[in-house]
């Protein structure tokens, strides 16, 4: 996949947070399924195995969308996604992270996420 321009990942963000808030629900699904499936687990409304293998299938699905776009899914809990680009000739990669509301940082590849910097 090619690279993102700031708008270009702007606007796919904006077309993936339908399917982001879906993941934040399924992966909360996911969690409580499996806490109620241990020994001694708190029962859940939710369901048991079935339900829990459900879900988790759906979890990939969603995975894997976010991936097709060309984005990169590097975190769940928190979702943390970055999207491929370029900062005056330098290689970045656009950097939203759960519970932000816009695209507002990046960092270099070489300083992962330790080294975010707020877009100007």
């Amino acid at each position: 996949m090619g690279l993102f321009t700031l708008a270009q990942a702007r606007m796919e963000l904006a077309g993936l947070r339908p399917l982001l808030d879906e993941l934040v629900v399924v992966r909360a699904d996911v969690v409580e399924l499996a806490a109620a499936l241990t020994t001694g687990g708190e029962p859940t409304e939710l369901g048991g195995l079935p339900e829990l293998k459900a879900a988790e299938a759906r979890l990939n699905e969603l995975m894997t969308e976010v991936q097709q776009t060309g984005a990169e899914l590097k975190g769940v809990a928190p979702l943390l996604v970055d999207f491929p680009s370029d900062l005056d000739g330098v290689p970045v990669l656009l950097c939203w992270l759960e519970g932000e509301d816009a695209l507002d940082w990046y960092h270099r590849l070489d300083l992962g996420f330790a080294g975010r910097r707020r877009l100007r």
